[in-house]
This record gives structure tokens, sequence and C-alpha cells, in this order.
């Protein structure tokens, strides 16, 4: 009997998570990665208060926990996008673009009323493989 097993993913530039949650979670081949802020790891401030330059972090600190997993942007199937103004959109979706390049995962974006970090203006979310 075959017996699947998971296990956290932990990237050591990154913070601590605030919570009582894994920063990513291995399955097989596949990596969940937790909602990520836009929380530079030298600093442990946010980046800025500009939905572009938020993006752009969040989205390096996905890819640090994917490549602690083996994996990177390009092997990403779904993001989740949360941002607290929908009129912020195009900002975000720019950055999102050229942080994937050519590769483009399923995604859904909603506007939230509210994020865990004060000044946090976007968080993002996904579900990649290892190939």
């Amino acid at each position: 009997m075959i017996v699947a097993m998971h296990k956290p993913v932990h990237a050591a530039n990154l913070p601590k998570p605030v919570g009582p949650y894994s920063p990513g979670m291995g399955f097989e081949r596949l990596i969940f990665v937790s909602g990520q802020g836009a929380t530079d790891p030298a600093t442990g401030e946010l980046v800025g208060a500009d939905t572009a330059a938020q993006t752009a972090q969040c989205l390096r600190n996905v890819q640090a926990i994917l490549r602690a997993a083996g994996s990177d942007l390009q092997h990403v199937l779904r993001c989740g996008v949360f941002l607290v103004d929908m009129a912020e959109f195009p900002d975000m979706n720019r950055v999102y673009s050229q942080m994937f390049g050519d590769n483009r995962p399923a995604r859904t974006t909603v506007e939230v009323s509210k994020l865990p970090s004060k000044g946090l203006r976007v968080e993002i979310d996904c579900i990649a493989y290892r190939p």
C-alpha cells in the first residue's frame, strides 16, 4: 500500500507566518502556497503603499516558497488574488503579467473589505506543481 504524504514548505528567507498555518504545503508534486502579503523579508516591513509595488513583493514571496519546494512561477496552475479596491485591478494586473511572463495560470480576483496587515492592498495565493 502506498501512502501519500503531505509536508509543510518553508522558505528560509521569509518571515514566519502570523498564524497557525504553513506558508506552503506540498502533496506529491503539488504545492499549495498560502496567501502572501507584501512584506519585504529583509526589513519585515510592507514594501510600499501602492498596489503595483505590493503585487511584485507578494509574487516574490510566493516565488520564494515555490523555489523552496522545487518549483517556480512558470509552474503555477492557479492563483487567488485579493484586492482591497478593485479600482487597483489594472495596476495589479500589469505587474502580475510581467512577473508570470508567458505563463497564464487560472485565476480568481476578488475585492475584500480588509487584509491582515495595516496598509496591505493585495494578497496572493497559488497552487503549483513541482516538475
